[in-house]
């Protein structure tokens, strides 16, 4: 089993996607975390999918997230959300997120969409560095952890970062029941 190398990741912009390393330079002042407390570390990418990658580097899935692109139109009009759940659970799509965007009915992205969107790696989505007009949507559970292990855009690196950051992410949207358990 190996184990993660953390380090700041405003020295290893190397190991984010360009939308990832730009947000995090600009990291914003209301967060309840500073920009030094988010980490990163190199992984072998084909240990980028949740399962693999927890049981490769002994992460709990407790403590890692996934973010999920979802999509719904309105009017002719497509709406996005990214959906951050622990990963340990699963985004109601079709209750929660769908009165969010306010559509009939919601559904996840399709990847090449939710690739060319966001300029991130499938597999590696994470919601630092999203359009700046999606909402966020976290599920309050994150919050309650100390820290959280989450993409960082590309496949080959992870993000730690305490999990009220996340939250205080702009336009994210802290939700009770955002998340069901598997």
């Amino acid at each position: 089993m190996a184990s993660l190398t953390l380090e700041p990741a405003l020295s290893r912009l190397d190991l984010l996607a360009e939308p990832v390393a730009a947000a995090l330079e600009v990291w914003p002042a209301e967060a309840p975390v500073d920009g030094d407390q988010v980490l990163v570390a190199s992984i072998d990418p084909t240990l980028a999918d949740t399962a693999a990658f927890c049981e490769a580097y002994g992460v709990r899935m407790e403590e890692s997230a996934n973010c999920v692109i979802v999509a719904g139109k309105r009017e002719g009009i497509t709406r996005y959300a990214a959906c951050l759940v622990l990963a340990t659970t699963r985004a109601d799509v079709n209750g929660v997120v769908r009165r969010q965007l306010d559509v009939r009915k919601a559904s996840f992205a399709p990847i090449d969409e939710a690739v060319r969107l966001t300029g991130m790696e499938y597999g590696g989505i994470t919601p630092i560095g999203l359009p700046k007009d999606w909402p966020i949507l976290v599920d309050s559970r994150i919050g309650a952890e100390p820290h959280v292990i989450i993409g960082s855009g590309v496949r080959h690196s992870k993000i730690a970062i305490p999990g009220p950051a996340l939250g205080a992410l702009p336009n994210a949207t802290v939700i009770d029941g955002l998340a069901r358990f598997t």
